[in-house]
């Protein structure tokens, strides 16, 4: 019997990874395509967004730079006409004094203020993702009534700016006698962080499909372990980015904390403003203020490059979880 050779036995003999020798007529080779090169066009449009880019990052980094730089300069060079890009005099003169010199007379030092602001973030960051979290989770798995209300006031909170309330809350405050005290403090600044956490909390929660949920308790999991197993890590990214915003927001508020503490309750900001505006012999200390802003926006840089990576790697956990 003769064995006739058909085109699907020559396929056949043939690998999958190899490339079939008869082609469709105009199509071509997946080399060609690699080696084809972009249009003059597309070359200069892509050059001018990636100098632009560049120009926007110099911008930025530039003033953070310059006030590093400024904080290992010598005194008597920051006040010269020929500034130097790079501090040839290194000095921790202006570190020393940012740390142990008072902001003025009777009010507090770098190290108190320290304590006092990491005190006040860490309570607001703890209890603003508490309630946010629960508040989030009513607003978009659950129907109630004057939920639309609901959201269109913190919309409402979110949008009126905080020095309008500023008098009325100032008035509340002292009315609690918690003037000068931490916990009227923290009080403010998750009154003032909480709408935004919610707003931002809901869209995280509304974008992960309840069939989630209900898969698992199909697979046997209970209602709380189904939430908790599946929902909730996929909700950490969400977690993470609000309580940034509300670490930097604490952190870096000014306004409120230099209208409620004084003395040795000075937080970090009003504690800058006091030390910069308190002059020793006339003349402001540049260096050392360099060097405060230095040690204020340092613990922020940390913060943010740990929490980054956590959040990743609660996007790719949340991921595969679901």
């Amino acid at each position: 019997m003769s064995t006739q050779i058909t085109p699907a036995t020559q396929l056949g003999t043939i690998g999958i990874d190899d490339e079939p020798r008869i082609r469709p007529r105009g199509a071509r080779s997946p080399r060609r395509e690699g080696l084809r090169r972009p249009s003059p066009r597309k070359v200069l449009t892509r050059t001018f967004l990636n100098i632009a880019a560049a120009v926007v990052f110099v911008m930025s980094v530039f003033p953070v730079y310059w006030m590093v730089n400024m904080s290992f300069t010598p005194t008597n060079e920051i006040i010269s006409r020929d500034p130097s890009f790079v501090p040839l005099d290194f000095t921790l003169e202006n570190y020393i004094t940012a740390w142990t010199r008072e902001a003025a007379p009777g009010q507090t030092d770098f190290p108190h203020a320290l304590g006092t602001t990491v005190t006040v973030t860490i309570g607001v960051l703890i209890v603003t993702l508490l309630f946010a979290f629960l508040a989030s989770v009513a607003v978009a798995r659950f129907r109630f009534g004057g939920k639309r209300g609901f959201i269109v006031a913190v919309l409402v909170v979110q949008m009126i700016p905080g020095e309008a309330m500023m008098f009325t809350i100032y008035g509340m405050i002292d009315d609690w006698h918690l003037m000068n005290t931490l916990l009227g403090l923290g009080i403010v600044y998750t009154a003032a962080v909480i709408p935004f956490t919610i707003w931002t909390l809901r869209g995280f929660v509304a974008g992960v499909p309840a069939d989630l949920e209900e898969a698992a308790m199909i697979d046997g999991c209970t209602k709380s372990q189904a939430f908790w197993k599946v929902t909730f890590p996929l909700l950490a990214p969400g977690l993470v980015a609000t309580g940034i915003f509300a670490f930097i927001q604490s952190w870096n508020e000014f306004t409120m904390a230099l209208l409620m503490m004084k003395g040795y309750n000075l937080t970090l900001m009003p504690w800058l403003n006091a030390f910069q505006s308190s002059s020793v012999g006339g003349a402001v200390n540049w260096g050392a203020v360099m060097a405060g802003s230095t040690l204020i926006a340092l613990p922020v840089v940390i913060f943010f490059l740990i929490v980054q990576g956590r959040m990743t790697g609660g996007l790719v956990a949340g991921a595969v979880k679901g």
